[in-house]
């Protein structure tokens, strides 16, 4: 069930230049998992579609989520205002998340690129087994690199050579002479049909978290599909809806 509900801001900071560390309180917070996003919804009756942001980490003891976004138009630049004890109304939880289960007790590469990091944490924290994070960064500015690190080794690539390996997530597995079974993957469409093919010429299971630009959050709209090899009993035809049968899919049913 999606609910709209008020959440209430608990903390926030900026955590490198336009990008924003938001912790919210909200029984959401018991639904969610890895991979899975929700809706932010500006004030400004001018922006009247929720924001979909993934979900960075979950803290269910003290019922919060922590979001990692970064700030890109009108919407993004509102929440960023956003202080302590606000309220501010959100849509949850979204999206289908990372399967777990494939990769438990299993060699796995968990790859994040650019603002597909942040999703990358929650499913650190949760998956068991032999991790390799590696982490794509346009620069040294490494946010949540230190958080990563205290659930597995963490390798860097950045595009400008400043920290880790210079070049992609590819370019730093093949530096350090990484191995999986599994990969875990979420960032921008040429990352990720990147890893498309590195998993398919290797035999390498992969699950991607698709970025992309949504409207209604809950398949209404389909503003949000992308091609795949399977029917969809909703358009009937060969499209699925990022925002509810995604943003997470088998590499190999998505034609990307």
């Amino acid at each position: 069930m999606k609910e709209k509900t008020m959440a209430r801001v608990i903390s926030q900071r900026e955590i490198a230049p336009r990008i924003y560390d938001l912790w919210l309180e909200t029984d959401l917070a018991a639904q969610a998992k890895p991979g899975q996003f929700i809706g932010v919804y500006p004030e400004s009756a001018a922006t009247l579609l929720p924001r979909p942001i993934s979900i960075c980490e979950i803290d269910t003891g003290k019922r919060a989520l922590r979001i990692v976004y970064r700030v890109a138009g009108q919407g993004t630049a509102e929440f960023a205002a956003l202080k302590e004890n606000a309220p501010v109304y959100i849509l949850g939880i979204l999206g289908n998340g990372f399967p777990l289960k494939e990769g438990m007790g299993k060699r796995c590469f968990l790859i994040g690129g650019g603002i597909g990091v942040p999703p990358i944490l929650q499913l650190a924290k949760e998956l068991t087994g032999e991790k390799s994070i590696i982490m794509g960064y346009r620069d040294s500015n490494l946010f949540l690199a230190d958080d990563l690190a205290k659930y597995g080794k963490v390798y860097i690539a950045t595009e400008d050579g400043s920290q880790g390996t210079k070049g992609n997530v590819l370019d730093a597995i093949a530096e350090n002479g990484l191995q999986a079974d599994v990969i875990y993957a979420c960032g921008p469409m040429p990352m990720l049909r990147a890893i498309k093919g590195y998993a398919a010429e290797r035999g390498i299971k992969a699950y991607i978290s698709l970025e992309e630009h949504m409207a209604c959050g809950v398949g209404a709209c389909l503003g949000c599909v992308v091609k795949t090899k399977e029917v969809d009993h909703h358009s009937h035809v060969h499209n699925a809806r990022i925002c509810t049968d995604g943003p997470v899919f088998d590499a190999e049913e998505v034609d990307i």
